[in-house]
């Protein structure tokens, strides 16, 4: 069983997602907390990959045509910490 923690800048963006966006995520984190990043891979959809530039060391998510999850994965501690919630915008 794996934990996503989400950090503190990600539940002002959930709040200016769209319905179907805030379900996608939902069902992303379900997935990730049952089979963790792994299982992401598997479902085509998600476009999940990683990530470079200053974005180095992250992953991202397809939560629709233009939303994306970023994250990191923290396997010695079993943790998957989500950093953003984005319409496509990777910019810091």
């Amino acid at each position: 069983m794996w934990t996503v923690l989400e950090a503190s800048e990600v539940k002002k963006e959930l709040r200016r997602c769209p319905q179907p966006v805030l379900e996608k995520y939902e069902q992303w984190k379900a997935l990730v907390t049952h089979g963790g990043p792994q299982s992401l891979r598997q479902l085509r959809g998600l476009r999940d990959e990683r990530l470079r530039g200053k974005w180095e060391g992250f992953r991202s998510s397809r939560l629709d045509q233009q939303w994306r999850v970023i994250y990191q994965v923290q396997s010695e501690r079993i943790v998957v910490i989500v950093v953003r919630i984005s319409a496509h915008d990777y910019r810091t």
